[in-house]
């Protein structure tokens, strides 16, 4: 069975794309209100503002774990470009296992650090423990890691973009 074709990856997917979609409908619609709230009646809640800025980590761990689910991030392909196409997969794979490593290693010391929040008992805000904000962190993590392990199996065929420069129009039709 392929991986890329899995029910439970599929159904795992969907809901990634639903809690983004969830947290980020949810940021603007806390930003209108303080925005509505501080300039129609002089005075917004307090807590959304701790809040919005703990929403801006969930959103963007989330969006990296989706990001990892096609292999569509960030990324240095200078092996691609220059080495011979019988040796990408396995440095594809090379490539994959070390960000697997690192991102494990993340994943470990994040929950660490989420385990001594909840053992200090800090508070984040409006009673809401920074633990629980902070448990995003390795998970995210752990998530990525895990699509790290998938890639490692059944890598994603990429195609490789040569940079080619456009042509330039720089020349505006006067010729001296």
């Amino acid at each position: 069975m392929s991986i890329k074709n899995n029910k439970f990856i599929s159904l795992v997917n969907r809901f990634e794309d639903g809690l983004l979609v969830l947290i980020l409908s949810t940021m603007i619609a806390l930003a209108v209100y303080q925005i509505i709230a501080r300039n129609v009646f002089t005075e917004g809640v307090v807590w959304i503002d701790p809040l919005l800025r703990t929403l801006v980590l969930w959103v963007a761990l989330a969006g990296a774990v989706v990001a990892t689910r096609t292999d569509n991030h960030i990324r240095i392909d200078i092996f691609a470009k220059y080495m011979p196409k019988h040796v990408l997969p396995y440095i594809q794979r090379t490539v994959y296992l070390f960000t697997f490593s690192i991102c494990l290693l993340i994943a470990w010391h994040a929950l660490r650090f989420v385990l001594s929040e909840y053992e200090y008992g800090t508070i984040a805000f409006s009673g809401i423990p920074a633990w629980l904000t902070a448990s995003i962190i390795p998970l995210s993590f752990l998530l990525i890691a895990l699509r790290y392990f998938l890639l490692i199996l059944s890598p994603y065929e990429r195609e490789i973009h040569e940079d080619v420069m456009p042509d330039s129009e720089t020349d505006t039709g006067s010729e001296n």
